[in-house]
């Protein structure tokens, strides 16, 4: 990086740098998005802060033109994989100051399936929007799924699949969970290109996600829900 690119981000304005690391995250510039983190770090700037403005506030402004068709997967990896260098330098800060998460998901494909361009997508978007995520990868039989529950506590199971095929075995998980007594304690949803509303309901989930975008406003949506309900309870 030249010594001209080093001076253009840092002669900005907080709120110009901000602007610009929107811009950046949209175009997926890796190395400009570990400089300004840095910028923002020097000047002061909270790790939360910097998150949710810069980083969780310019990956919503991609989702919104993913979903609306003006951005394509791969554009999209790109900005994801920016947010995540990103991320590299907030996550050990992040973790010191305690600062608050937006909830804990556990996703993966399910067993027969070995898609993850859309799950991948996901846990990116997701990671964007302050959530903490496990991804247990593909081809995931329903005894990953109840590890990784027992493991990490999550409050959203996530199950991806993108073959017809593989479909059904997104209701063994669930009747599993039912059969265990532990279906009511986590928000289950799912996605992936054949799936529909209408199977969502059927094999029991909470949610389908369209697209990464869309699961992220389900997913912040639904863990709202069951914070009231849980605060209602207790009242």
């Amino acid at each position: 990086m030249s010594q001209e690119d080093d001076l253009d981000l840092r002669s900005l304005s907080d709120e110009e740098l901000v602007e610009q690391m929107h811009d950046d995250l949209y175009d997926g510039l890796k190395d400009e998005i570990v400089e300004g983190v840095e910028i923002l770090l020097e000047r002061g700037w909270t790790p939360y802060r910097i998150l949710t403005d810069a980083l969780v506030e310019g990956m919503r402004i991609v989702g919104v033109d993913f979903r609306d068709g003006i951005l394509f997967v791969p554009e999209v990896l790109m900005s994801a994989n920016a947010m995540k260098a990103g991320m590299g330098l907030l996550r050990p800060l992040l973790a010191e100051t305690g600062a608050p998460k937006v909830g804990k998901m556990v996703i993966g494909t399910v067993k027969g399936d070995i898609h993850d361009i859309g799950k991948n997508l996901v846990s990116m978007m997701m990671e964007g929007a302050g959530f903490e995520v496990i991804d247990i990868g593909i081809n995931n039989p329903v005894e990953n799924y109840l590890a990784a529950i027992e493991e990490h506590k999550p409050d959203i199971v996530g199950m991806s699949a993108l073959l017809t095929t593989t479909m059904p075995y997104m209701k063994v998980v669930i009747d599993t969970m039912i059969e265990k007594g532990i279906r009511d304690d986590y928000i289950v949803m799912v996605g992936g290109a054949p799936l529909n509303e209408e199977f969502s309901q059927a094999v029991g989930a909470d949610a389908y996600g369209r697209d990464a975008a869309v699961t992220v406003e389900l997913a912040k949506e639904l863990i709202a829900r069951k914070h009231n309900q849980l605060v209602a309870r207790a009242g």
